[in-house]
């Protein structure tokens, strides 16, 4: 099978929203009245990114997820996205699940494949994704990360640190019960993007991202755009946990022989978890709340926006937790 039948068969659909799609040498876009073009890209690359194990359909899903989060953490609409793809060899096995994965969560957001590019080469999967957002009195109504402002509440969306335990299953340095391993590794291979959350924020919340390479770093980010710092219950977070919620009493919980500094380390540092992290004001909380239930998304509130830089970790009792965590980073 050829590059070009490969596109044929797999990932040709007809034009929808391009005015031009698939098929000539660029694709065109016409925003609509009144919208900005949002766009990101993300690079999964095998070994770095995702496990040679990972079920074809999970990385067709995640490849477009993580672009999507990018989108959600802008509050854009997603329009469509276009792929390049690396691969060691044609194989119909394998392209057949991963397309499928990658089409149907394009599908669910009304985001549209309007080209791209093949070649054979180590596995590596390449997005480019593109949204909008609506301009309004000569405004862009975009989530940025710059607008956090001292006095602001924190919060974050789903759950945070499942799908770093997948990973350590992965690797070897915990064991855990199969339906715990099953529901972490969904949320490692195939997480889900906040879309919805991301636009019913926009008018509300003043900053946001999404979480991929960890709370902490992440939140850092925000911090340094905004010039200002953070208080984050360390308790609150690691509570957001999903598998702990398993083991309802103690003595469960310890079965896994896993500490509670484990726990606080995954949920604050783990990545991969493609949640929406937002500021708003206190005022805003209604309307947070209204955000959170439009969209049927968990939220939580975590911490708050200090006026002094840097952040503070406390426990459930407002004490000082030490602050040694390190997020990740793709050149250390």
């Amino acid at each position: 099978m050829g590059e070009f039948d490969l596109i044929e068969r797999f990932f040709k659909r007809p034009a929808r929203q391009a005015t031009v799609g698939i098929g000539d040498d660029c694709a065109i876009l016409q925003p609509r009245p009144g919208t900005q073009l949002a766009i990101s890209s993300d690079m999964l690359v095998e070994g770095r990114h995702f496990l040679s194990t990972v079920n074809p359909r999970h990385l067709g899903h995640k490849a477009l997820a993580v672009n999507l989060s990018d989108l959600a953490a802008c509050g854009a609409k997603p329009l469509a996205f276009t792929l390049a793809l690396a691969l060691p060899r044609a194989d119909e096995a394998w392209l057949g699940p991963f397309s499928e994965g990658l089409l149907a969560l394009a599908d669910e957001h009304g985001c549209e494949l309007i080209g791209g590019d093949t070649t054979q080469g180590p596995l590596n999967i390449c997005i480019t994704v593109f949204g909008e957002v609506p301009v309004v009195n000569g405004r862009s109504q975009a989530l940025l990360r710059s607008g956090a402002q001292a006095g602001d509440d924190l919060y974050v969306s789903g759950t945070l640190g499942d799908a770093r335990l997948a990973l350590e299953v992965f690797r070897g340095t915990v064991s855990v019960p199969a339906p715990v391993f099953d529901a972490a590794r969904l949320r490692l291979e195939a997480p889900t993007p906040r879309v919805a959350l991301g636009q019913a924020l926009r008018g509300v919340a003043t900053s946001a991202i999404d979480v991929s390479d960890g709370l902490l770093g992440d939140l850092g980010h925000v911090l340094k755009q905004s010039g200002v710092g953070a208080t984050v219950d360390a308790d609150i977070a690691t509570e957001l946990i999903a598998a702990r919620a398993v083991f309802t009493g103690s003595e469960a919980i310890k079965s896994l022989e896993i500490d509670q500094s484990q726990w606080r380390r995954w949920a604050l540092t783990g990545g991969d978890d493609y949640e929406l992290l937002f500021t708003a004001p206190t005022a805003a909380r209604d309307a947070v709340a209204s955000a959170a239930r439009t969209s049927q998304t968990l939220i939580t509130r975590i911490g708050q926006i200090d006026a002094a830089p840097g952040v503070r970790l406390i426990d459930r009792n407002g004490q000082t937790v030490d602050n040694c965590f390190l997020s990740f980073d793709h050149f250390l």
